[in-house]
């Protein structure tokens, strides 16, 4: 399949469909640069994938995606449409359907608990803090490139009531319309706010800048849920992600 650049992605975010709340991976690499994209022809190309870090999407016609290029190019979380699930299933007999809740923000977040200090966005200065985090909460960085890609991209809010890194959230994928959103706290940290906290300093510097907020978590992820419905995210869909090669994630304790 053939590598694009980024302004060639913008130019068929149109044909990929239209942007909703939940995973935007193919917008994400349009908007920042970060991640690729192929596709099987230029030009009116057929099927594309696209991807940041372990995130991929793949978009147009099922039949036309090859099956060496689906073996070569996929791993992951894979966002496709459900007609491409026949075709994931036979060049992917053990992957795995992972359930998944997508949230969207009808109005300005709830406020944010008044004791969670330290909430500010971070920046330049902040890749120490971020690279200090633990392995579980690393991965938050990872569609900006790692820690110093998203502190420089200003999409980060964190909590440090201790003068450390206790909590992030971030514009996980940033689309033209929507900005789905991640949030990590470290694991001595959990139960004080700290997610909420940021999180509603995220939204309203998300809502300020035309976009809005989407959250997409699992069922199973009680505390993620608690947040979202804390905040004032409204369900829109169940949705699904397809793990090729890699474990479920393990929800951390609410």
């Amino acid at each position: 399949m053939i590598p694009i650049s980024p302004a060639q992605v913008a130019g068929l975010i149109d044909w990929l469909g239209p942007e909703r709340p939940g995973p935007l991976v193919a917008q994400h690499v349009a908007v920042t640069g970060h991640g690729w994209c192929r596709v099987d022809r230029l030009p009116e190309p057929r099927v594309a994938i696209a991807a940041t870090a372990d995130n991929m999407t793949v978009a147009g016609d099922p039949a036309a995606l090859p099956a060496a290029s689906a073996h070569s190019l996929l791993a992951g979380f894979v966002d496709a449409p459900s007609a491409f699930a026949p075709v994931l299933r036979a060049a992917f007999p053990d992957m795995v359907v992972w359930d998944r809740l997508v949230y969207e923000l009808p109005a300005p977040p709830r406020p944010a608990p008044s004791d969670a200090a330290g909430v500010r966005r971070l920046g330049p200065g902040d890749v120490a803090h971020l690279e200090g985090l633990r392995d579980e909460c690393a991965w938050i960085s990872k569609t900006w490139g790692g820690p110093a890609g998203l502190a420089a991209s200003g999409a980060a809010w964190g909590a440090l009531p201790d003068g450390r890194l206790a909590s992030v959230a971030c514009g996980f994928f940033r689309g033209r319309r929507y900005e789905d959103l991640g949030v990590v706290t470290e694991p001595a940290c959990r139960g004080r706010g700290l997610a909420a906290a940021c999180a509603a300093a995220l939204c309203a510097d998300v809502i300020a800048r035309g976009r809005a907020p989407s959250w997409t978590t699992s069922p199973d992820n009680v505390g993620s849920v608690r947040v979202a419905e804390r905040l004032g995210f409204a369900l829109r869909r169940r949705d699904v992600l397809y793990l090729i090669g890699i474990p479920v994630p393990v929800s951390p304790p609410s």
